[in-house]
């Protein structure tokens, strides 16, 4: 769908617009996504337009050569492979399983990681890549392999979808006793915050994108109006199901057995509960925030330029009404502010934004769920490198210990002592 979009918007096939000043369909010269890796890839190996990405986090994208134009607010992989590995260092967790899924995220995460615990001396005991389709045999040889390690600590990069057969096969199997590290990707996913998995996922730390607010974000969800997007279907539909009524002229329709009333439009959305008011949780929604507000940093600048002082050939500046693409890349890479939440936004020679995440422990609440609590901060800065910042009394353990110790791997007399794992782990 991404992909058919963006051809549509460089072939002209989408709407035209006509008002004072202009007529003819919209001069594309950006785009503000793809949320993705893959479809990230796609789109950047067809179009020249340079694109600012608030999810795709697959390390590749950071190759210039390949993609030139191509920037993001969340942080690569690579990024987080090392805030992972931090945490894994701060704990003495030196003897680590590794479980990746089969996609572009996972395969080029899991490469990362293990170059990085190479260049700490730290040992990945196990590798094990899910199956694409959730074969049963290849999940319960996966569950045989961590059972069989003496690691303690598994290290996940997938997406819910991939992993979430491993996780039933686990309850099913009374799998207990592991810590299990979660990364961005399925750190905040609700599907695992269940009570049925708490006795084998509470514990768990994981980071996750740095949670923002955007000021004035609630006020303007409120004033939203059905009457006010009359062209908005999502809108309409998402109206009548929150308020179980109809806009459909005659008198009432019957849902079933119920007759549903006519919508007002004046319906107050502050009386709701729902996860469309909720703005305590802004993760992604947060990088599309900081993706808009860096291209209109990076085209105010641009219109701020004075003639015969522009960068470009002969100290020129851009043409505002005839913009090319690579002109607002150059304005894109200087970008640099700070959000009204404090979070300092600029890219690097790549294009990627300076590392933060959020470090995560899930926890048991009071319903026998899990609740995410938010434990620390991984912050990478241009003068002082990645630093952790961990309130370790907020951590809540799912063991008796923090120390779990465990039997020495002798390595097979062909092998080098190096590949053998620490005697103890601490938790």
């Amino acid at each position: 769908m991404a992909f058919r979009a963006a051809i549509s918007l460089v072939s002209g096939t989408e709407k035209s617009f006509s008002n004072l000043n202009c007529t003819g369909s919209p001069p594309v010269v950006g785009i503000v996504g793809d949320p993705s890796s893959t479809p990230s890839i796609a789109i950047s190996s067809v179009l020249g337009l340079f694109r600012v990405s608030y999810y795709a986090t697959c390390s590749c994208l950071s190759d210039r050569k390949k993609y030139p134009s191509f920037f993001r607010t969340i942080p690569s992989d690579a990024f987080q492979v090392r805030a992972m590995v931090q945490i894994l260092r701060h704990f003495g967790w030196t003897w680590v399983g590794l479980i990746y899924s089969d996609d572009d995220y996972g395969v080029y995460a899991a490469q990362s990681f293990q170059q990085e615990m190479q260049l700490f001396g730290h040992c990945v005991a196990f590798s094990e890549i899910l199956p694409h389709d959730n074969n049963h045999r290849d999940i319960q040889r996966i569950i045989g392999m961590i059972q069989a390690s003496t690691a303690r600590v598994v290290v996940v990069f997938s997406t819910s979808s991939f992993l979430l057969p491993l996780m039933d096969e686990v309850v099913s199997q009374n799998m207990t006793g592991r810590q299990w590290i979660a990364s961005e990707a399925w750190a905040t996913s609700p599907v695992y915050h269940t009570p049925r998995l708490l006795p084998f996922l509470g514990g768990t730390l994981g980071i996750a994108v740095r949670r923002g607010e955007i000021q004035g974000l609630y006020d303007f969800l409120l004033r939203i109006r059905p009457s006010n997007e009359p062209r908005n279907n999502m809108l309409r539909i998402f109206w009548e199901n929150m308020f179980r009524c109809s806009y459909e002229t005659g008198g009432t329709v019957k849902d079933g057995e119920q007759v549903k009333k006519m919508c007002t439009g004046q319906e107050d959305l502050s009386t709701t509960n729902t996860p469309y008011t909720d703005v305590s949780g802004l993760r992604a929604a947060y990088n599309v925030y900081k993706a808009v507000y860096a291209l209109a940093h990076a085209l105010h600048d641009l219109m701020q330029c004075e003639k015969g002082r522009g960068p470009f050939s002969g100290n020129g500046c851009a043409d505002i009404t005839k913009l090319k693409p690579w002109q607002l890349v150059h304005y894109l890479q200087k970008v640099n502010f700070t959000t009204g939440f404090g979070d300092h936004v600029s890219f690097d020679k790549n294009g990627d934004a300076l590392a933060i995440y959020d470090v995560l422990n899930w926890q048991p609440s009071s319903d026998g769920s899990i609740r995410i609590y938010t434990v620390g901060v991984v912050n990478e800065a241009v003068t002082t490198g990645m630093v952790l910042s961990l309130d370790e009394d907020a951590i809540y353990w799912n063991f008796e210990t923090k120390k779990v110790c465990v039997q020495r791997e002798l390595p097979p007399r062909n092998q080098t002592s190096h590949t053998q794992g620490p005697s103890c782990l601490l938790f």
